[in-house]
């Protein structure tokens, strides 16, 4: 008796959902031609991709179209800056000088180097030059000028992933695409992560890096799309010639509160790049600011 009462209510719930006005179930169906596809890879295609872009681009020259937006909902204040043309050269281990112009008029906006070591600002505008180490973390109350050029050079020329470190391979899938995963481990007393890569199935590209630094700190997180063909470059010594490159490229630096929007117009990798495009003088006329250990060098 209980279980035929039962079997009534269960029919009566289901004729009340699929039919008298009211319609709880659709099928879509999505034509072949508009279906994603995820390619498949194993986690040593994927590592041996990546390095080879890693030890492949050795410099890169470029013109580009640089947004910079300020702040977060988190400081109460967003920033949104113009955009602005700028000159990159950038070479391994960790050299960069960048030149950015207003449109239109050519003007200097900023001229920024650094070669590993220490990084040099000349803002015109205020008649100031910045220097200091490029270890500096000091937090400022402005927070485009937490922009260090050595934050450029890691979203530019990424490391190499070592045979010694230990990564962690897996799959990330959403509404929007499916993805895979290399979480590179950093040892030591404690496990920690250092760097996740993320490749887009659609293509197997690399979509995204996120660097980590201690206590899961991220540090950086750059998103890459619009891989597109660059003209033959000279390969290092037992290196394939790099064929693609990406031409927008997101940086976002959460600690230090702003965002970097690149879009590359023109690109050239691996050409030689002296060194003394990576040391600046002070212009005459511009006030000389020490940062960090600099600034203490100064103190009497």
């Amino acid at each position: 008796m209980q279980r035929a009462w039962k079997c009534r209510v269960l029919l009566t719930v289901s004729v009340a959902a699929c039919g008298c006005g009211g319609q709880v179930h659709q099928v879509t169906t999505v034509p072949a031609a508009q279906r994603p596809v995820a390619k498949d890879a194993t986690m040593e295609e994927l590592l041996d991709s990546y390095n080879a872009l890693a030890r492949g681009v050795q410099s890169v020259n470029a013109t580009v179209e640089l947004k910079p937006t300020a702040g977060s909902k988190y400081s109460g204040v967003i920033d949104e800056y113009h955009e602005v043309k700028a000159f990159l050269q950038a070479s391994r281990p960790y050299n960069i000088r960048m030149i950015g112009q207003a449109p239109v008029i050519g003007k200097t906006v900023f001229d920024m180097a650094s070669d590993g070591q220490s990084f040099e600002v000349s803002i015109p505008s205020k008649n100031k030059f910045l220097v200091g180490p490029v270890s500096l973390e000091r937090p400022s109350s402005k927070p485009i000028e937490n922009l260090r050029p050595q934050h450029l050079v890691d979203a530019l020329l990424w490391p190499e992933i070592r045979k010694e470190e230990a990564v962690l391979f897996e799959e990330f899938n959403d509404e929007a695409a499916r993805y895979y995963v290399l979480t590179v481990l950093r040892g030591g007393y404690r496990t920690e992560i250092l760097r996740k890569v993320w490749f887009d199935r659609a293509d197997l590209h690399i979509a995204r890096i996120e660097t980590y630094g201690p206590k899961g700190a991220l540090l950086s997180d750059v998103r890459f799309a619009d891989w597109q063909g660059v003209a033959a470059t000279n390969a290092p010594s037992g290196t394939a010639a790099i064929s693609e490159y990406p031409r927008t490229i997101r940086l976002e630096r959460p600690h230090d509160e702003y965002r970097l929007e690149m879009s590359v117009e023109k690109i050239s990798l691996n050409e030689p790049l002296e060194a003394k495009l990576f040391k600046m003088e002070p212009p005459t006329g511009e006030e000389i600011v020490p940062l960090g250990d600099a600034a203490e060098d100064k103190k009497p």
